[in-house]
């Protein structure tokens, strides 16, 4: 389990796991008022928290699968990266895919966090890649048979 430090500029709750396995936890929607998404409207939700990932690590905004399901509320740019690096407020994307309003309350579960490794890579410029079964072969071509 990694250390992770968290500043909570707003009223909400510190993002918990909800069972001792799961690999998301929760983060809240931190506002004055109730937003409306109408159908296809977009909006960044402030959460109030700021966080220091250690390095190696990223942070993963994710949908929920209640809002997606039961709802069609989904994080836009899923899913969203926040780098090591990064200091400030954490916002969370959502988009309305759905034929009808919804309200997002203050306090309401919006989306979720996963924490991840990962590596940087260097290029090697070349001019011929190794062969391999699948080749160039690309959407679809493996369901494709």
């Amino acid at each position: 389990m990694i250390e992770v430090k968290i500043v909570n500029t707003g009223h909400q709750q510190l993002p918990a796991y909800a069972t001792p396995q799961s690999a998301g936890m929760d983060i809240r929607a931190n506002l004055d008022a109730p937003v409306v998404l109408h159908p296809l409207e977009r909006h960044l939700f402030p959460t109030g928290l700021k966080i220091a990932i250690p390095a190696g690590y990223e942070c993963q905004v994710r949908p929920r699968s209640g809002l997606a399901f039961k709802h069609g509320i989904t994080v836009l740019n899923t899913p969203g990266t926040i780098d090591a690096d990064y200091r400030g407020e954490l916002g969370v994307v959502l988009i309305n895919l759905s034929n009808e309003d919804f309200t997002v309350n203050d306090g309401e579960r919006i989306a979720q966090l996963v924490f991840a490794k990962h590596e940087q890579c260097n290029f090697v410029k070349v001019e011929v890649l190794d062969e391999t079964e699948r080749g160039e072969g690309g959407y679809g071509h493996t369901g494709v048979k």
